[in-house]
């Protein structure tokens, strides 16, 4: 009982920290993505095109498959 509490707590106070510790941190340049490249949002979006399609077409909607009584 005693170590849940204290995961517990330590759990909380990692949530409570972790905010603060992000704002001090130091930004040392500027984000890839949020300039003058979109190449790899794109890229991103097309991977998961992709892989909607194959799920689409791969899917047989096979209502007849036998079960076990």
């Amino acid at each position: 009982m005693l170590i849940k509490k204290l995961a517990i707590g330590t759990a909380a106070a990692s949530l409570i920290a972790a905010p603060v510790v992000a704002q001090t941190a130091p930004v040392t340049g500027e984000s890839e993505l949020g300039g003058e490249s979109i190449t790899p949002a794109f890229i991103v979006l097309a991977i998961g095109a992709i892989g909607i399609g194959v799920l689409l077409l791969t899917d047989d909607d096979d209502d007849d498959a036998p079960i076990s009584a």
